[in-house]
């Protein structure tokens, strides 16, 4: 049913905001509150909706898109308990600074004084995984507050939250005018920052101490990464990346980038000689726990720690204008260079560091790799180092569950283009129903389970902390075994096309399969 402009619903208005805003994607897990919103969303052809069966595949997907696009999906989460449900991935998705929009439903504002079992306070539900936070005042305000929630998750970038009562939805706005979407505003490098960068690097130059650019952000992409390149071979600096990445485009042919290490002594390694480290859209880097007699901050006191541009703001403007005074040559800059071997085959049992390398030396060209490998992430992001020219995700926030999820919302973003989800068995489980909406989308997904029965991450960490000795109360909650899980059955019941494989030579010929589909394709590996 077509609804004329005059009688048109918050809800409607909602709609019609956000088709003005751009959005054309989104992901949703409604309920009765949301009911208004999802049949004015009926008449609206130029939002593809998706349905995820559990919220945090919902806020997980929206996170891929964002980082993919760089521009806001929605997600319609339901009340209090349904924004809670996709917390975890919201919690990453901030740490990615991931541009989503949440419209999050509400009761009535009648019905929120009964206290009726579903009532909560969204809004503190909300505050710790967004950047902005939003009540719709009533109907009036729907349009208002929907293309401000926009703006805040395009523009700085994040994850706004607009919380719409239903009477809000159902209820008629006095005003039927349309709001103003206002341009993105392009920002402007912090003269002062890259004034104070510079004197800084002549310093460390006097002084002849070692320096490296932590980059962070769109700094990992082709035109932060060419900027960052040659400044440092103006100023024979090392080029590092946080442990974790939002988003990386990498390969044979890009500018060659240095991970930190995971493991906090590996780490200080190689921090230690560093005597300045210049942040680019970075913090300073950090261990992600604390352990006994093994330091929280990763550089020491010998260096210098400066910023050239804060978290959230344009690192590549940045990095341009430090390059322009600096006077930083064009000239040669140190790309990675080489092919990935590929690894023998035949009838040996698998391990996670074949597979890597397999997966590196097959990876199509523009591939999007969204690693959720865990136990074998640093292995996986090593090998791929020389692989064709990708894109490669990871989880930010270390909030597990989230590579299957990511994976949708990349494919959703880019669907002429590879998805391949390296996955460890554990983390999976957590969102496992984000294979049901893979097959009913027909994503081109590519999913590898790294089935090793435990989470082996967990083994690691214990002796981080000290443990060397695991008990069996120890291995009941940290192994996946009795029964064991089998991901080839439970992919098939959700529809996607599926192979377990035990043998590297199984293992190549699954692959081979895998790449070919159009379709998602999900193998088994199990270690």
């Amino acid at each position: 049913m077509t609804v004329s402009p005059a009688a048109r619903n918050g809800a409607e208005a909602m709609r019609d905001s956000l088709i003005d805003c751009g959005v054309d994607t989104c992901f949703a897990n409604p309920g009765t509150s949301e009911m208004h919103f999802v049949a004015a969303l009926d008449d609206e052809p130029r939002i593809r909706c998706i349905l995820g069966l559990q919220e945090n595949v919902v806020t997980g997907a929206a996170d891929g898109f964002g980082r993919m696009l760089d521009r806001p999906a929605v997600t319609l989460l339901h009340l209090g308990p349904g924004l809670a449900n996709g917390a975890a991935n919201l919690h990453n998705a901030r740490r990615a600074r991931s541009p989503i929009l949440n419209i999050v439903g509400d009761h009535a504002a009648t019905h929120l004084a009964l206290d009726a079992p579903l009532t909560s306070d969204v809004e503190g539900i909300a505050r710790p995984v967004s950047d902005y936070v939003r009540r719709v005042r009533g109907a009036d305000d729907v349009a208002r507050a929907t293309v401000d929630g926009f703006v805040a998750a395009r523009d700085t970038p994040g994850v706004a939250t607009v919380v719409l009562p239903a009477d809000a939805a159902w209820g008629t706005p006095v005003s039927h005018g349309r709001v103003t979407v206002p341009a993105p505003e392009g920002q402007q490098p912090d003269e002062r920052a890259v004034a104070e960068v510079l004197k800084a690097i002549a310093d460390a130059q006097r002084h002849r101490v070692p320096m490296a650019f932590l980059l962070a952000g769109k700094a990992l992409r082709k035109e932060g990464l060419d900027l960052a390149a040659r400044l440092a071979a103006q100023f024979d600096a090392r080029l590092l990346c946080e442990t974790l990445v939002a988003r990386h485009e990498r390969g044979a042919g890009t500018v060659d980038v240095e991970k930190i290490p995971y493991p906090v002594p590996q780490a200080l390694e190689c921090l230690r000689h560093l005597g300045l480290l210049i942040l680019v859209g970075a913090k300073a880097p950090v261990a992600f726990f604390a352990y006994p007699e093994l330091p929280g901050r990763l550089t020491g006191t010998e260096t210098t720690v400066i910023s050239l541009c804060e978290p959230g703001r344009d690192p590549v403007s940045s990095l341009a204008a430090l390059v322009t005074a600096s006077k930083a040559d064009a000239g040669s800059l140190r790309r990675a260079h080489g092919v990935c071997a590929l690894p023998d085959g035949g009838a040996q049992s698998l391990a996670a560091e074949w597979i890597c390398a397999m997966v590196a030396a097959r990876l199509p060209e523009g591939t999007i790799v969204c690693d959720e490998s865990l136990s074998a992430m640093r292995v996986l992001y090593d090998s791929t180092r020389l692989a064709a020219p990708h894109d490669y995700l990871q989880n930010t926030g270390g909030a597990i569950g989230i590579g299957p999820t990511l994976a949708i919302g990349a494919a959703v973003a880019c669907p002429d283009r590879k998805v391949i989800n390296v996955q460890a068995d554990g983390s999976a489980m957590y969102t496992i129903q984000a294979l049901w909406t893979q097959a009913r989308e027909r994503l081109n997904i590519l999913t590898i389970i790294l089935s090793n029965r435990a989470y082996k991450i967990l083994h690691h960490e214990m002796r981080g902390v000290g443990v060397h000795s695991l008990g069996a109360n120890s291995l009941q909650m940290l192994n996946l075994d009795s029964p064991e899980l089998d991901f080839s059955l439970m992919a098939k019941g959700m529809g996607v096309e599926a192979v377990r494989v035990r043998t590297r030579t199984e293992f190549a010929a699954a692959l081979v399969q895998g790449l070919a589909a159009h379709s998602p394709y999900l193998i088994d590996a199990v270690l």
